[in-house]
């Protein structure tokens, strides 16, 4: 298990390329969820520094919070409400540049502008989302669906 991340300067997918060996030894030879969850949070927002990283698990037809770095944050939310119960939904990535310009977005921080949501599998069926946010407007392009559906193929 890697105890330290190396944090590098550089363009978004050269960070992502650097960081990606670094997850798959955090999460090599450990098989509990929450803590390899946990970990995966803590290492996207160190590299990226982002407002919010984390993690919503689907529990009896609700998404429900977990592992996750940042300001506190809502902890359920209903199936096709907010970009995360959209994802869920669609069972497809959502990036929203500016999230005043989402229909329904739940606000769980007023300093959110941008924010992507990208769906985790389990055999096919969809078992909880990673969300992120950041305090900029567009953020999020198609290099952080590339890699960050990459990162969480690995859970």
């Amino acid at each position: 298990m890697a105890e330290d991340l190396s944090l590098i300067e550089g363009t978004k997918e050269e960070k992502y390329l650097a960081l990606i060996p670094q997850i798959e030894a955090l999460l090599t030879g450990e098989g509990d969820l929450i803590a390899n969850l946990a970990n995966l949070s803590a290492a996207l927002k160190q590299q990226f520094n982002w407002l919010w990283v984390g993690f919503y698990l689907v529990k009896n037809e609700e998404l429900v919070l977990g592992p996750f770095q940042g300001p506190i944050a809502c902890t359920r939310i209903k199936k096709g409400r907010g970009v995360c119960g959209a994802c869920w939904e669609t069972e497809s990535v959502i990036i929203v540049p500016d999230v005043e310009q989402f229909p329904g977005h739940i606000a769980c921080s007023s300093l959110s502008k941008s924010e992507i949501v990208v769906p985790i599998f389990s055999n096919e069926k969809i078992i909880g989302v990673l969300d992120v946010d950041s305090i900029e407007l567009n953020t999020f392009d198609a290099i952080d669906e590339l890699y960050l559906k990459q990162i969480v193929g690995l859970i």
